[in-house]
């Protein structure tokens, strides 16, 4: 007799690994702690193998685990894209927060191309610095939000790197000592790692101006107040950069409203960012 995967027992197992707990996972699902860990127990059975390692830091997976989350995770994306197959039009509004950076990448591009593909649909796209980013997902205006992940309180769906570069305007002298810089207001953890591998590569720096926004930022780098550097920055490659340290990644958080799994509209954009953001960009290192 053949046997089936169902979806819902893959989903509960994808969220617990996304999670790496099962408490943490039942909270994002809207489930309770005893029905998701019976869920997984199913999948266990039907597998044939355990899938999760439990302990009391959390969850990991066991070999067999490694083995079918790509499975699981193919199957879901399928899963979502069937029923937003041509045809089935979505109806309804979600709350996007981003990034400022991400307002002006492909993403905005994919999010709208969606967007005129349902046109029953609507789309709020929430750009704020960490509290007020907060305020919105808390108080529900904001259902889906990528933003540093230490300005949420509760665990990431996932996260994802993207590279963090240099920024200077033509004739700037990357060289000189001290380095003028051009800063995002605290708190910013960009700031954070632009000071950290200047100190570490034993550069001399001062701030020169400060902004709490992305376009405050790149005027004055424009107008060669300083150097600056922010993630996804679309620079010419060849801008030179002589003297100047190589920057980390950024880390990037995907969160979602908890009680949302199965919402078709926020699938969909959860696996829009998702693609955009883990394939959709070079790095430049």
């Amino acid at each position: 007799m053949a046997v089936d995967l169902e979806t819902s027992l893959l989903r509960a197992f994808v969220a617990s690994v996304r999670a790496g707990s099962i408490s943490r996972a039942a909270s994002t699902l809207g489930h309770s702690q005893p029905a998701l860990s019976q869920q997984l127990r199913k999948l266990e059975r039907v597998v044939g193998e355990p899938l999760l390692h439990r302990a009391a830091s959390g969850v990991s997976l066991t070999r067999a685990g490694e083995a079918l989350l790509p499975y699981a995770e193919q199957i879901l994306t399928l899963s979502a894209k069937a029923l937003n197959a041509p045809g089935r039009t979505l109806g309804g509004h979600c709350g996007v927060g981003l990034l400022e950076c991400l307002a002006t990448s492909p993403l905005m591009e994919a999010l709208a191309e969606f967007t005129q593909k349902h046109a029953e649909l609507t789309l709020e796209l929430v750009s704020l610095p960490g509290p007020a980013m907060y305020e919105a997902f808390a108080s529900g205006r904001v259902h889906v939000a990528l933003c540093d992940p230490t300005e949420l309180p509760e665990p990431a769906r996932w996260t994802a790197r993207m590279p963090l570069r240099w920024t200077v305007a033509p004739g700037v002298d990357t060289t000189v000592d001290p380095l003028p810089l051009v800063l995002f207001s605290q708190p910013c953890q960009w700031r954070t790692l632009i000071l950290q591998a200047l100190g570490s590569s034993g550069r001399q720096w001062r701030v020169t101006f400060e902004s709490t926004s992305l376009a405050g930022v790149q005027a004055a780098v424009r107008a060669g107040i300083g150097v600056s550097a922010v993630p996804l920055d679309k620079q010419d490659s060849s801008t030179p950069t002589r003297g100047l340290p190589e920057l980390p990644d950024v880390e990037l958080g995907l969160f979602r409203l908890s009680g949302t799994e199965g919402d078709r509209i926020l699938d969909a954009v959860e696996g829009i960012i998702r693609r955009l953001v883990t394939t959709g960009y070079p790095r430049n290192h």
